[in-house]
């Protein structure tokens, strides 16, 4: 411990000198909640897992943000509306018990497919675009959202009057912030302005606390209301599957889902040049796998975004981990089951101009997988579940909330 005299300064002499410098008009730059005190919110390190975290500058992870972030992520209000039939939060459609996705089997979105609030154009709601990403271990990435990466840090988007979209830093498209308001305002998801949620979260007494928890004041902003968004979904963080148990010594596969282990990281399945690399179970990037696609400029896939012709086609390769949760499968929701997407991988490609060059067995359709084999890749895509992480208290609906979700 340092000595309270330091440079021959005797203790009262430093404490004049302490108070004669905080009392100089130097005051007018010290914070107006110089009291104000945040936890920090520590990601947990899990062996294997990525050390770098996208985690922004000017959003760090606290307790009190990521507590505030829950509440938003499941409060029906953030829609902006108050009317039970007008409803919707992100949790709406991004459902815990199954990995953060809609699920196939959800009753309001039947097959899995979404779609926005009810408008006079779309009385049933808009349909969205592409069928939905999961939203676990994105802290991790830091190679854009969404299947076709147009959210990314290199964005230096300048605002669109046209679609009420400022010019601001907020709204750049560079990170899950910028998800949080897009959510808002899409008309095939909240179909609501920014406008109109702030001033519905505003409106709620009990987030005057919150807010003033995480941020220092009561203030509501759509710039509070993303980043609190956001350091809850980089909370949500899948490192307790089997598999991950097994790479830790924690758990053992069976002779089939080890078979399946084997096959997926080799060759003769040939999953792991796009789904590994990682425990993560995706490389983050983006290919064209084989569907019969072909060129049309209506497609939201990598090449809008690129302008690179080999991207057309091209999509996000998917976090497998959970993959047994988030039927339906690819962007377009084609593959209802799992043994679907198998037999497809296996003897389902089809060749075009456009198919990525890692998918090395296209010209014989596949990679002609035995039923055995097929039964042990399976097998071992249903060691990547986390039954922990669907059933976690700490991502779960507030009690507070449970009639105002949207679900």
């Amino acid at each position: 411990m340092k000595r309270l005299i330091t440079f021959g300064i005797a203790l009262p002499a430093l404490i004049l000198l302490i108070i004669w410098s905080c009392s100089t008009d130097n005051s007018e730059d010290l914070p107006t909640t110089s009291t104000f005190k945040t936890t920090p919110y520590i990601i947990p390190e899990a062996e294997y897992f990525p050390k770098n975290l996208n985690i922004p500058a000017d959003n760090p992870m606290t307790l009190e943000g990521v507590e505030l972030g829950r509440y938003l992520f499941y409060d029906g209000r953030l829609s902006g509306n108050t009317s039970k039939d007008q409803l919707m939060s992100c949790a709406t459609c991004h459902i815990q018990e199954h990995g953060f996705e809609v699920g196939i089997d959800n009753p309001k979105y039947i097959g899995g497919k979404t779609f926005g609030l009810p408008t006079e154009a779309f009385p049933e709601g808009e349909p969205t675009p592409n069928f939905m990403l999961p939203i676990v271990n994105e802290v991790y990435n830091s190679n854009g959202y969404l299947w076709n990466g147009f959210v990314n840090e290199s964005n230096e988007y300048k605002g669109n009057a046209e679609v009420n979209v400022p010019a601001e830093e907020q709204f750049n498209f560079k990170n899950i912030e910028s998800l949080v308001w897009m959510a808002i305002t899409a008309p095939h998801e909240m179909n609501s302005t920014v406008e109109k949620s702030v001033a519905a979260i505003e409106a709620i007494p009990m987030y005057k606390t919150k807010f003033k928890e995480a941020f220092g004041t009561e203030e509501v902003t759509y710039d509070r209301i993303s980043k609190a968004i956001a350091q809850f979904v980089r909370s949500i963080v899948s490192q307790n599957s089997k598999f991950h148990k097994y790479l830790r010594q924690e758990a053992e596969l069976t002779v089939q889902e080890k078979l399946g282990h084997d096959l997926f990281f080799s060759e003769d399945a040939d999953c792991f040049h796009c789904h590994g690399g990682s425990v993560l179970m995706t490389t983050n990037e983006y290919f064209n796998n084989a569907k019969d696609v072909t060129f049309d400029p209506g497609d939201r896939d990598r090449h809008a975004v690129s302008g690179d012709p080999m991207d057309v086609g091209a999509y996000r390769a998917p976090s497998l981990i959970n993959i047994e949760l988030t039927a339906p499968y690819m962007h377009d929701g084609r593959f209802k089951t799992l043994d679907e997407v198998i037999d497809f991988y296996s003897e389902g490609l089809v060749y075009s101009d456009y198919v990525h060059p890692l998918m090395k067995n296209v010209r014989q359709k596949g990679v002609q997988l035995d039923a055995t084999e097929k039964a042990a890749l399976k097998a071992f895509l249903l060691t990547l579940t986390d039954h922990e992480l669907i059933k976690s208290p700490q991502y779960t609906c507030p009690e507070e909330l449970k009639s105002w979700n949207g679900q």
